[in-house]
């Protein structure tokens, strides 16, 4: 697909204990985006440091890498048309209390870290961190031939 993105989403622990794994998945297909890569993965403290670095000075920073090791999570690379942006209105702000209406965190949670999801801020970060999370050989690529429907003939 033309103009096609990549980006990186984890189901936090509190998806995978509140059984929202089925109905937060179905959002993200239902706009359209194609899973291309999807895996458990229980996070070290290692990889939490690394990708939560801009945290690290924040009194809530060991309290989240506590929360991210409770249960594995659930690690999706997801693609599409302007991926990182459409994802990131589907999820919703940071702070569930603050979210839109509609979004996942508004819907379904009402705390932070607690907010389900992390999802990619920018095509910057989503590349660096599906390298971090995923080999180039767990992430496939694929015709899916409902783009055409959703995205459009051109596309």
């Amino acid at each position: 697909m033309a103009d096609s993105q990549k980006t990186l989403v984890l189901l936090k622990p509190d998806a995978l204990q509140r059984d929202l794994l089925g109905q937060i998945v179905t959002r993200f297909e239902r706009k359209g985006m194609k899973i291309v890569a999807m895996k458990f993965i229980r996070l070290s403290e290692e990889m939490l440091s690394e990708h939560y670095s801009h945290l690290a000075d924040k009194p809530f920073f060991d309290s989240l890498k506590k929360f991210m090791m409770q249960t594995p999570v659930v690690g999706m690379v997801l693609e599409g048309y302007d991926a990182v942006n459409e994802i990131r209105k589907i999820v919703g702000s940071t702070n569930p209390r603050e979210a839109d209406a509609g979004t996942i965190r508004a819907d379904f949670s009402m705390n932070v870290p607690s907010n389900l999801v992390h999802a990619s801020d920018s095509p910057e970060a989503a590349q660096s961190e599906i390298e971090r999370f995923f080999t180039d050989a767990e992430v496939f690529n694929y015709e899916k031939i409902t783009d055409k429907y959703i995205f459009g003939e051109g596309v």
